[in-house]
């Protein structure tokens, strides 16, 4: 019996070491291997006989299982393009499979990956050439990404982008700064208008532009009456209607807020906010706010005795331009830049995280699933709660150490070859036994 129980010790060694060994192979061939979570073999004790005084035992042997250290992380190497996407810190990528995409399957199966060089097909959806695309929630036109459910992955999409897209920005904002010469208040002065254009852009991306009037009033015979009349008038309007605003603005002349505005009156066209400083108009190509300045504010619109002088005024909005190049930012943003200047953000990319990543099923090209050891997933937004940042140009190196599965792989042969010895002498024992028979 004990003889017996020792070559089956013997043997479940052998296979223990071998399973091992096995390990061993994968992340030495995997050592190249972006993103490849290596694989350890622990070695459990069978224990057959528990009765210690009876004068026998039987070996039980060894059991091995395995498992992937996924919780741990690759160095980052850095890259040459922006679309290598790798993290810094915990959370995977949520992908999907592109030959499901491509067969056009309506639900796509939910994956994870720590890092990929995701490059855009002919249709522009990122994918790796291992066949993984890159899911992501949509931004909105003005660059906004709304509140998404964060525990399914029905609102993620792929990620598609145009290589030869086009893109207008309409100008929705304008900052003014002016000095208006106070001379020019007097009631002996010339009562000249001043004008004044800003350009601004379309929702076509056509360049148009507010034509600003600054009238005096001169009608107050004891002084400078410190007001004027603003007229706004838009070009992309009918000329013979196209006054989007007129108002009165009185500057302050007091030792305390003097040149600053005292107070702007409406005559015709959008809202003036005195808290904001600023302008409702609304020109032919929707509503556009004009920042001119609040009520004794120390920005904006002013008077002073000097000569008319328009500041650099800020504005939002580009004319039509052409994709450059696609990034993206620790945060998850998906921007695109174009050759005006101009950066929309296309997609947020968010993290996944479940409560045991080495819990979690792995597939084929670095990818893994949710299991019932991982825990149920959840979807972060890059660098809240505990996953870290996603990093552009970059992407995370295989966590095998040579050095050490070479060590490895010596102690196991030793180890194979020595359970082989035991089989070997119970083989002999056995053989001896066989002989006193003879």
């Amino acid at each position: 019996m004990s003889m017996s129980s020792a070559m089956n010790a013997g043997v479940a060694g052998l296979a223990a070491n071998a399973t091992r060994l096995a390990t061993i192979s994968d992340n030495i061939a995997n050592s190249g291997t972006n993103g490849y979570k290596r694989m350890e073999a622990e070695f459990d004790s069978l224990v057959l006989n528990q009765h210690r005084t009876s004068g026998h035992y039987s070996a039980g042997g060894v059991r091995a299982t395995t498992k992937r250290i996924i919780a741990e992380d690759g160095a980052l190497i850095t890259t040459t393009h922006p679309l290598d996407i790798a993290i810094d810190g915990r959370g995977m990528l949520p992908v999907t499979s592109a030959v499901d995409l491509d067969n056009g399957f309506e639900t796509l199966p939910m994956m994870m990956t720590r890092t990929g060089s995701f490059r855009p097909d002919d249709a522009g959806i990122l994918r790796t050439a291992s066949g993984l695309v890159l899911l992501g929630w949509p931004a909105q036109s003005d660059g906004t990404v709304p509140v998404m459910p964060r525990d399914t992955m029905g609102t993620l999409e792929p990620v598609q982008i145009s290589p030869h897209q086009t893109v207008g920005d309409p100008t929705t904002r304008i900052s003014m700064a002016v000095t208006l010469p106070a001379a020019q208040t007097r009631p002996d002065a010339t009562g000249d208008s001043l004008p004044l254009k800003i350009e601004y852009f379309g929702n076509l991306g056509t360049s148009e532009s507010l034509d600003l009037t600054f009238i005096p009033d001169t009608s107050v015979a004891s002084g400078m009456s410190n007001t004027w009349v603003m007229e706004v008038r838009d070009s992309a309007s009918d000329p013979a209607s196209n006054l989007v605003g007129s108002y009165r603005i009185v500057f302050d002349d007091s030792q305390a807020n003097g040149g600053s505005i005292s107070s702007v009156t409406v005559l015709s066209g959008g809202a003036y906010d005195p808290v904001a400083g600023t302008l409702d108009l609304q020109v032919a190509g929707g509503p556009l706010s004009m920042v001119i300045g609040a009520p004794g504010g120390t920005t904006g619109m002013r008077q002073l005795s000097a000569s008319f002088s328009p500041s650099p005024i800020s504005k939002n909005g580009s004319p039509v331009g052409n994709l450059v190049t696609v990034e993206i930012n620790e945060d998850g943003f998906l921007r695109a830049t174009y050759d005006t200047g101009f950066v929309k953000t296309l997609y947020q990319i968010p993290l996944v995280d479940v409560p045991n990543p080495d819990g979690l099923l792995a597939l084929d090209a670095q990818t893994y699933k949710i299991s019932p050891h991982s825990g149920s997933m959840f979807m972060w937004d890059a660098g809240d709660g505990p996953t870290g940042a996603i990093m552009g140009h970059a992407l995370e190196a295989s966590t095998t150490d040579i050095a050490q599965e070479l060590t490895h792989m010596i102690t196991t042969q030793r180890a194979y070859s020595s359970n082989a010895k035991v089989i070997q002498t119970v083989d002999e024992m056995l053989q001896e036994t066989t002989n006193i028979k003879r």
